[in-house]
């Protein structure tokens, strides 16, 4: 018995964990629900806490280097101060909290590419290794975050990548943002490389961080322009967000001298 339970915390024989949800597909202020299925190992385990979180794979840039790591966010205490019997089963329903501002991760049922989200189970048992589980997790985005994305389209710019990179914006409520890359259209492709889109959301509405990354001529060096505009989440009508989009566009161009 003794043996046994070396092994069960060194993760041989211990309690497994199996979490599955309900439905994969969520919104940013969302919910995503399944069930914790926990089955004893061979040994007897006491278990601390169990705790569901969303999980993001993030860049991080510090000075020449770049890596991605992944960040657990949105964690969730679901149960915990309890035995597991061997061979016991048990099974935890759950509720997840979709934070507003959760990267997205397709469009339309297009799949954004390098865009990785998930529920993450984590069964904290004591002296044991963790029996953890992680589930992907698909992230639409709201129907003002859509009709955003439809405008751009007809303004000309062109999607061509999205990341989430480690930090902070103002009005940032999670360690990260969402940055999604748009080429320029016919008439500014060379002024800018690309338009840089982030959606910082919350109950009430959208704030609209756009940022152009101007291009560098010989003898000018390449600068960036920010412009941020709210809207509301029953602004979905795509040609009025296209005006008051192409609007900006076109201050920070004044203000930079594109035109």
């Amino acid at each position: 018995m003794a043996f046994r339970g070396m092994m069960a915390r060194l993760g041989v024989g211990g309690a497994n964990v199996e979490t599955i949800l309900d439905h994969p597909v969520t919104t940013p202020g969302g919910q995503v629900r399944g069930t914790v299925h926990l089955t004893g190992g061979k040994v007897a385990q006491d278990v601390r806490e169990v705790r569901v979180s969303l999980q993001a794979t993030v860049e991080v840039e510090s000075g020449d280097s770049e890596w991605r790591e992944d960040v657990r966010f949105a964690t969730q205490p679901v149960a915990g101060g309890f035995s597991v019997q061997p061979g016991e089963r048990r099974s935890i329903a759950f509720a997840l909290a979709v934070p507003w501002q959760a990267p997205l991760t397709a469009v339309g049922g297009w799949q954004l590419r390098g865009m990785k989200v998930g529920v993450q189970t984590q069964v904290d048992i004591a002296g044991a290794l963790d029996p953890g589980d992680l589930d992907p997790v698909t992230v639409e985005p709201l129907p003002v975050q859509h009709a955003v994305l439809d405008a751009l389209g007809r303004l000309g710019f062109r999607f061509k990548s999205a990341d989430v990179e480690k930090g902070r914006l103002p009005g940032s409520d999670l360690p990260f943002y969402q940055e999604v890359e748009f080429a320029p259209p016919g008439h500014l492709a060379g002024r800018i490389n690309e338009l840089e889109v982030t959606f910082l959301a919350d109950p009430s509405g959208v704030d609209v961080v756009l940022e152009a990354d101007r291009r560098g001529g010989l003898f000018t060096e390449g600068r960036d322009s920010l412009a941020r505009v709210r809207f509301s989440h029953h602004d979905t009508d795509p040609a009025r967000l296209a005006a008051s989009l192409d609007a900006q566009v076109r201050q920070m161009g004044a203000r930079r001298g594109w035109f």
